[in-house]
């Protein structure tokens, strides 16, 4: 069964500013003629690490709401200058907005079930004005979404 990670996006107030960062990390790599690698180095290697790579995403919460999920494409064991053995999550640039779900903050990351997880939102369009998570959640509960 797919497994998934949740963890803070910490220094990111909107989805599109995410994308930004992610389309800045692809730019600056292609720009040196390297294959773009998207990353997060965690100090701790998944013991479920075989669920999670059965399709897993790797769900960011952003200003107290878990917002959007990137595919993981893997996780790799990585020393850090310290010489302590890390983990580094290796996620497609592809951003999938879901349903916005209020989250409390956290250290690290934390495993999220399938069953648990927010469905995804349809796809915006280039441009479109976000709404705050917190509207999108009262819009929702209302009936009105």
């Amino acid at each position: 069964m797919t497994l998934h990670l949740l963890k803070l996006c910490v220094g990111v107030d909107r989805i599109d500013e995410l994308e930004d960062w992610i389309a800045q990390k692809v730019r600056a790599a292609k720009s040196k003629g390297k294959e773009p690698k998207l990353e997060h180095v965690t100090r701790q290697m998944p013991k479920r690490r075989d669920e999670i790579l059965e399709g897993g995403s790797l769900y960011w919460v952003i200003k107290g709401f878990i917002q959007v999920r990137q595919p993981i494409l893997g996780l790799d064991p990585r020393r850090g200058k310290d010489g302590i053995e890390r983990c580094a999550i290796r996620f497609a640039p592809k951003l999938t907005p879901v349903q916005p779900r209020p989250h409390r903050a956290f250290q690290g990351w934390r495993y999220l079930e399938a069953k648990d997880a927010p469905p995804d939102l349809g796809k915006r369009q280039k441009g479109e004005q976000e709404l705050p998570p917190a509207l999108l959640l009262e819009l929702r509960q209302l009936g009105i979404l």
